[in-house]
């Protein structure tokens, strides 16, 4: 993995790596759970997660569950810890598991932030 950036998405942070050889970004799955879920700290997406990820194990998505991933992200006390990730399709099966109004939104941010990874493929001065 490339590129470990912060995107942002309504002034939260977003970490997400792209993979160069896969031309595939990846999204940490805690933080786009924590904004989905206005989570007001870490722990609290991370919990909110754990239960998804048990639900979604007892409605058969086990094969979503099993092609995530974990990369090392930095985490907020600044150390490089494993996270889940999930790419682009990953996370938007995810986003259709919360019920939150900010899912279409996030779904439009996703479609730029690809947009503009590709302008800079493009052109790279961008």
């Amino acid at each position: 993995m490339e590129d470990n950036n912060i995107q942002i998405f309504e002034d939260k942070k977003i970490r997400t790596a792209w993979n160069e050889s896969e031309e595939e970004w990846y999204f940490s799955v805690v933080d786009v759970v924590g904004v989905l879920t206005d989570q007001p700290n870490q722990r609290g997406a991370s919990n909110y997660w754990a239960k998804l990820k048990q639900r979604l194990r007892d409605e058969g998505a086990d094969q979503l569950l099993t092609n995530c991933q974990q990369l090392k992200m930095v985490a907020q006390d600044g150390k490089r810890r494993l996270t889940d990730v999930a790419n682009t399709e990953q996370i938007l099966r995810i986003i259709q598991s919360i019920p939150s109004a900010k899912a279409e939104p996030f779904k439009m941010w996703l479609a730029q932030v690809g947009r503009e990874r590709i302008d800079e493929t493009i052109d790279p001065e961008r």
